[in-house]
């Protein structure tokens, strides 16, 4: 009578792993978060865009305030280059 019952969980309990990937990834092709919730390069780009006409020169990921960043090198439309620090969890500039 015991063994049905430990069968169950042991496929539950092999099938649990795939599940959390599974939501990443589905959260990810929605454009929500990469996986280790990060907001897309591509959409920070998108938005820096908006708040600051110019273009993307380079990109880099790093660390401040102990937070993952992307480090944007930006030229802005009058020619001046603007290193724009955005919190990678948030996608919010965070110093410039």
């Amino acid at each position: 009578m015991k063994r049905p019952a430990l069968l169950v969980a042991l496929l539950l309990a092999a099938a649990a792993p795939t599940l959390a990937p599974a939501a990443a990834l589905a959260a990810q092709e929605r454009g929500d978060v990469q996986a280790g919730g990060q907001v897309p390069l591509s959409r920070v780009l998108k938005e820096l865009a908006q708040r600051y006409p110019g273009k993307q020169l380079n990109t880099t990921m790093g660390q401040a305030g102990g937070r993952a960043v992307y480090l944007v090198q930006w030229q802005l439309s009058n020619g001046r280059i603007v290193v724009l620090t955005v919190d990678a969890q948030t996608g919010q500039v965070i110093g410039q």
